[in-house]
């Protein structure tokens, strides 16, 4: 692909493609040959155990922040994204549920208050979504992943760092099982 061809069919300036082609170039997700224009990297297994390794030092740390430090509205809004789930899981909207995944791992980040780890996460979030998609051969991806939110969810309420730690790298396990099974 080119920036220009990409602007001509988006019609947008040439600078914002640019722009955003920089941001997935950072994000390890396209690779820009000189003269030959912007490549999608494929999906590697190795890179997704990498980002899976980080995952689980990063995330399950900060479960245990979140266990001690999130408020009654974050855990409010973590309960309230897990009813959304179920009924996204219900009519089978793959993109609802995958929206809320993602604000499910954001709003658990921003309950650790550090906001260098809540940047971490999100960009390992964005490099994992590939891998996401992969996962979603499985049938009961959506309602594994939910009961494990649930876990996740009921260790913060009872401010049990170790379990709400315990619940995440179970979670993060199950994933990369997943996609190990998938690839």
């Amino acid at each position: 692909m080119s920036e220009a061809a990409i602007s001509l069919e988006l019609r947008i300036g040439r600078t914002p493609t640019h722009q955003a082609i920089h941001h997935l170039m950072m994000d390890g997700l396209v690779s820009i040959m000189p003269r030959k224009g912007v490549m999608v990297r494929p999906i590697s297994i190795d890179e997704a155990m990498e980002i899976i390794g980080v995952r689980l030092v990063t995330e399950c740390y900060c479960a245990r922040l979140a266990a001690d430090r999130a408020d009654d509205s974050e855990l409010q809004r973590l309960r309230n994204i897990l009813k959304s789930s179920e009924e996204a899981m219900e009519k089978r909207n793959v993109e609802q549920m995958m929206l809320l995944d993602r604000e499910f791992h954001d709003v658990l980040a921003r309950a650790a208050k550090n906001a260098v780890l809540a940047d971490v996460l999100r960009n390992l979030h964005e490099r994992s979504l590939r891998f996401w998609f992969i996962s979603l051969r499985d049938a009961d991806h959506h309602r594994n992943v939910l009961e494990q939110h649930r876990t996740i969810v009921k260790a913060l309420q009872s401010r049990n760092p170790d379990a709400a730690e315990a619940a995440m790298r179970d979670h993060i396990m199950a994933f990369q099982r997943n996609v190990t099974r998938q690839v």
